[in-house]
């Protein structure tokens, strides 16, 4: 990824993939007030639209910084964020960085988190140049280890107490894809 400040934008069939800006304060608040979307994310879930700006501050912030980039996750229809991808903890040096994901619950079981996984591994193979893609996953979090199977992503191990939020610590599983294991699947 070379930040010139240009942030891009990508196209699926079904979904525009964008910045999200402070405009869509209302639409990030919908679904992550939902504690069944923030569930296995470590958030609290929202309660204002502060909480939503906070959020879009901090995807900013990690773009500007260079080290990482969230999409919004729009319909082509509606262009209204159901939804964020993408990378964060971008080491350049070692051609690495983790994904995160996550949708809103009105959107679940339709593929959309699946089209929008598969265009941002993509960029972060092909533009960003990473030869490593690294996922962290709740136990519990079914859905989130499905989607990154389904994309040949290998559990390569569980990592105990490796995070600490909401006051206890969770375990996670690391998944990894490798460059040339999305370039020929």
């Amino acid at each position: 990824m070379q930040n010139d400040n240009k942030f891009p934008i990508l196209e699926t069939d079904r979904l525009i993939l964008r910045q999200v800006t402070e405009e869509d304060a209302g639409s990030l608040l919908a679904y992550l007030s939902d504690p069944t979307v923030v569930k296995h994310m470590g958030l609290e879930p929202f309660l204002s639209i502060d909480d939503a700006i906070n959020e879009i501050s901090w995807y900013r912030s990690i773009f500007d910084e260079g080290s990482g980039i969230r999409w919004g996750i729009a319909l082509k229809e509606d262009d209204v964020i159901i939804g964020s991808c993408g990378f964060l903890n971008w080491i350049p040096k070692h051609y690495r960085s983790e994904i995160g994901f996550e949708l809103s619950r009105s959107f679940w079981g339709k593929g959309i988190a699946n089209e929008a996984l598969e265009i941002v591994l993509a960029y972060g193979f092909k533009q960003m140049n990473l030869q490593r893609i690294e996922a962290l996953i709740e136990p519990p979090n079914e859905s989130s280890k499905r989607l990154v199977e389904n994309h040949s992503f290998v559990r390569e191990g569980l990592l105990r107490s490796y995070e600490c939020t909401l006051g206890k610590f969770d375990d996670l599983y690391m998944y990894s894809l490798l460059k040339e294991e999305f370039l020929n699947a």
